[in-house]
């Protein structure tokens, strides 16, 4: 090779380093959405639409709420949009999880929602995922979900609730389909043609 073409792939190393090393410090910050609360999916799921119009399905940061179809389920949504529906969010996030939702702390008016979901007994603290959390908000999380068992607000009136995350591995009766009944010889089928043999 050259000098000058070594002098080129020098160059665009150093460009390429001083790029990567950027985009590694925009996606390391936490971002903020601040925005209208427009959806509630379920007792830790919401979608914020921002000034944009670009709306964000946001994953409430440190909690499982109960599954849809599971006890509970309906009451934990019921609070979280008693919360937060039509109202202005600021969701500071860092990471978004495996379905493509941004999972973040969710505030309004100063109240950390998250926190307020498992005061009233709504949602578990998500105990599995306290180190991505900073302790203050670990801590908080984890004392509040006592105070709720040990009042027994929410889901906890329940002796023996069952964690969503172990409700989802749960095995799911299944439906079985009774076969119908024999149609009538009267009754045409599908793609049946009636004769009529008349003398």
């Amino acid at each position: 090779m050259n000098l000058d073409a070594l002098r080129l792939i020098r160059r665009v190393l150093t460009v390429t380093a001083i790029l990567s090393a950027a985009l590694l410090d925009v996606f390391a910050q936490p971002q903020t959405i601040t925005g209208k609360v427009v959806g509630v999916s379920d007792g830790d799921t919401i979608r914020v639409l921002d000034a944009g119009n670009q709306q964000h399905k946001v994953r409430l940061d440190g909690i499982d709420a109960p599954e849809s179809n599971q006890d509970f389920g309906g009451l934990s949504k019921q609070s979280l949009s008693d919360l937060v529906f039509g109202k202005t969010v600021t969701v500071t996030s860092g990471k978004k999880d495996r379905y493509g939702r941004t999972v973040g702390k969710v505030s309004f008016d100063g109240k950390d929602i998250t926190l307020e979901q498992i005061n009233r007994g709504m949602a578990w603290f998500y105990r599995a995922y306290a180190k991505e959390l900073s302790r203050d908000d670990a801590t908080a999380y984890a004392a509040a979900e006592e105070r709720a068992r040990r009042e027994k607000r929410g889901l906890w009136i329940d002796p023996s609730p069952v964690a969503p995350w172990n409700f989802r591995h749960e095995p799911r009766p299944t439906l079985v389909k009774k076969p119908s009944a024999k149609p009538s010889s009267s009754v045409p089928l599908a793609n049946q043609v009636i004769v009529n043999h008349a003398s």
